[in-house]
């Protein structure tokens, strides 16, 4: 799925990367805690959240998160829009909940990250010794 196919099925708006919408997406990870991000998400993802501070794309940057998309309708302060645009990491903003654009991107063959949190196996993606990889 492109990140044009993504806009348009969540009706979010473009704040940032309007030149990087056939960017092909595959994953994608929910998180307001950037601690769960770093410890759980994988580069290449999206980033799906609700934090709108400069800490989400320092983050993203971290990881080589493909774009971060912000739900609740909630719109990123100047600060944030400026580093997103230094470090070139495309944000999207759109009116629907974490739940939904979720379920919606899964509904459309959009895999989370990993599936589930577990003991003492580790992922390929990760040196997290709790994460279950999905593929």
């Amino acid at each position: 799925m492109t990140l044009r196919e993504v806009k348009e099925l969540l009706d979010a708006e473009v704040l940032i990367g309007e030149d990087q919408l056939d960017m092909e997406v595959r994953t994608a990870f929910v998180a307001d805690l950037m601690s769960d991000v770093l410890s759980f998400a994988t580069a290449g993802c999206l980033l799906i959240t609700g934090v709108t501070n400069p800490q989400v794309v320092r983050t993203a940057d971290i990881l080589d998160i493909s774009a971060i998309i912000i739900g609740r309708g909630k719109r990123p302060s100047a600060e944030t829009l400026q580093l997103g645009k230094e470090m070139n990491i495309p944000i999207l903003t759109t009116k629907y909940i974490l739940f939904e654009i979720a379920g919606q991107l899964h509904a459309k063959g959009i895999k989370g990250c990993i599936e589930k949190v577990e003991g003492k196996e580790k992922s390929p993606w990760t040196k997290n010794p709790y994460i279950v990889d999905r593929h």
